[in-house]
């Protein structure tokens, strides 16, 4: 079975990995701050703050941007529960807005329809790997005094306007989950240019302890004395995986590189299935190329779970991105109906995402291609 994405681990990353083990060091230690810097540098953003999972950076982007019971936070329904969950976590309400469904990115004039007095942030997710219209979000956040937070979970490496992702929004979220553009294993990441939030992020990390003599609150005490000066949790990444992180950065653009040649043969040789949509390139941005996002056409959309397991039959890999959010049993037990964002049901009720990662052989990718086409062909004449 060819997975619909993998790791891709090589010699150099476990020798990485086995350096810190031989450290004195497997928490705390220099690597982390080793790996925010790379990752920072990369982005072109002033800080970055490394955690455990990226759904742990999200709950200390939300904290530190000030959600708080009451408050709402406007985010997409196409995407992991995460990104509403840690809303839920501060007691806020997360609300859905619906996406472009072309893209399957926050549409920014739904999300302007979506503000009301209680809206303390949006949270946009860059779907697939394509950035959403920063430009846009970040004008509706300084027209509403809001927090704009970019998910980027799928798109380390991609580029908005010529400028990498994670120096363009107020925090931008990372994820190092083994299918994303780089592994950590699990682990996460935000970067900001903001030195307050890097101030609180670093705190909210480390259960709300400092001992940086420099910023203690009560001052002239022992070499061992630190303060709990705000609320937090143990969301720490160790050594071993900002290792591995450091390590996997240094091959970031090879990655990135052998993604677009996929994606790039995936469109040439698809493009003329007249029962599939074909993900194509946004003007003025460039993908990660996370997922190849491939969708059935309206009138054969009923189709997808048999498309998808004959895939499967094949000895294809593919997966669905995603349920929304809303449609999940908890959240619908918090009274989201279905309905609320026609446009991602329609997405989500047609899509199929098909094998990308770096090491996908052209053989393996020709397969896939001949599979599709061939599928094509069979679903045509089924009720048409």
């Amino acid at each position: 079975m060819i997975p619909y994405s993998k790791q891709c681990i090589g010699e150099d990353d476990i020798t990485a990995v086995l350096d810190v083990l031989r450290s004195n060091w497997l928490t705390q230690g220099p690597k982390v701050k080793e790996f925010e810097d790379s990752i920072a540098t990369y982005c072109g953003a002033t800080y970055a703050v490394a955690f455990s999972s990226g759904t742990a950076a999200l709950h200390a982007a939300y904290y530190v941007s000030g959600v708080k019971t009451g408050d709402e936070v406007i985010t997409s329904p196409l995407t992991f529960a995460a990104t509403a969950n840690m809303i839920i976590a501060l007691g806020a309400k997360p609300v859905f807005a619906d996406i472009d469904i072309v893209s399957g990115n926050l549409d920014a004039r739904e999300v302007e329809k979506k503000i009301t007095k209680k809206t303390k942030a949006i949270v946009a997710v860059d779907y697939a790997g394509f950035p959403v219209d920063i430009s846009a979000f970040k004008k509706l956040a300084k027209k509403y005094n809001l927090v704009f937070i970019e998910d980027a979970a799928h798109s380390l490496g991609a580029s908005y306007e010529k400028k990498k992702v994670g120096a363009l929004a107020d925090m931008t979220m990372f994820s190092f989950h083994p299918v994303k553009s780089i592994t950590t294993g699990e682990g996460g990441m935000i970067t900001t240019d903001n030195e307050l939030f890097f101030e609180k992020l670093l705190l909210f990390r480390s259960h709300g302890i400092t001992k940086d003599k420099g910023k203690l609150l009560r001052k002239d005490k022992a070499t061992w004395y630190h303060e709990m000066q705000d609320f937090g949790f143990n969301y720490r990444i160790t050594d071993i995986q900002a290792a591995l992180g450091v390590s996997q950065v240094r091959k970031l653009p090879l990655f990135i590189k052998k993604r677009q040649i996929i994606a790039h043969r995936y469109q040439k040789e698809l493009k003329n299935l007249k029962n599939f949509i074909v993900p194509k390139n946004i003007s003025g941005r460039t993908s990660s190329w996370h997922l190849f996002a491939l969708r059935l056409i309206k009138e054969k959309k009923h189709l997808r779970d048999v498309v998808f397991a004959e895939l499967q039959k094949a000895g294809v890999g593919v997966q669905v991105h995603y349920i929304p959010v809303y449609r999940h049993p908890y959240y619908e037990s918090l009274g989201y109906k279905k309905g609320l964002c026609p446009n991602a049901e329609v997405f989500s009720e047609s899509e199929i995402s098909i094998p990308i990662f770096p090491t996908l052989a052209p053989e393996e990718q020709g397969m896939i291609i001949i599979t599709l086409k061939a599928l094509n062909e069979k679903i045509s004449d089924i009720l048409m």
